[in-house]
């Protein structure tokens, strides 16, 4: 049985701001490392084989944060795992797109990245891991977007619409007829910082 962690990576600035990623290279803010090193504590207490990224600088280093708590474990870069790309409206707030392009700016042809190839290319990456990885324990330290359109395709029955929190932990379980969602958008890992 192979078991797949995702991962959202650490909050950035622009998360904060309200500001669109997408493909855009945005590097973690310090609150953003600091929710890294908790997910990384908290995951280093798992057992895990080994950690795939995205490139994208704010996932890459919340993976490399999980890897230092994990010596000897082994992390890949896979750019098929990127966040989704937003084309036109990376970087801006809903109200700059709001007043560059009016109120009904969605349904204009802003150059996003097709659902088609997000599906795609995140399924072959999916498939790859789980055929290299048979029956080991993965993470994908990844995007919100990313990963929710993921889940859906993995686990068809039930439409999973929330937005992933930052440095949130999703446990799919990789099954020879469905898979299973074990943990969807766990951030107990920071929960325990507001008690303490």
């Amino acid at each position: 049985m192979t078991i797949i962690g995702f991962v959202r990576h650490g909050v950035t600035a622009w998360n904060k701001e309200g500001r669109a990623q997408g493909s855009s290279d945005i590097p973690l803010d310090d609150e953003g490392i600091e929710m890294a090193e908790r997910v990384a504590g908290r995951l280093s207490k798992e057992q895990w084989d080994v950690i795939y990224t995205s490139h994208l600088l704010r996932a890459k280093k919340t993976a490399e944060i999980i890897a230092e708590q994990m010596p000897g474990i082994e992390l890949v870069k896979d750019s098929r795992l990127r966040e989704v790309g937003g084309g036109m409206v990376e970087g801006t707030t809903e109200a700059e797109r709001i007043e560059k392009w009016g109120k009904d700016w969605r349904q204009l042809d802003m150059g996003f990245e097709s659902q088609e190839a997000v599906i795609s290319r995140g399924m072959e990456s999916i498939e790859d891991i789980h055929q290299k990885h048979t029956g080991k324990r993965v993470l994908v330290v990844s995007h919100g977007s990313f990963i929710k359109r993921m889940l859906n395709e993995l686990v068809t029955e039930t439409v999973y619409e929330e937005n992933l929190d930052n440095t949130s932990l999703t446990i799919v379980e990789l099954g020879d007829d469905k898979n299973l969602c074990e943990l969807f958008n766990c951030t107990a890992h920071l929960q325990q910082v507001l008690e303490e």
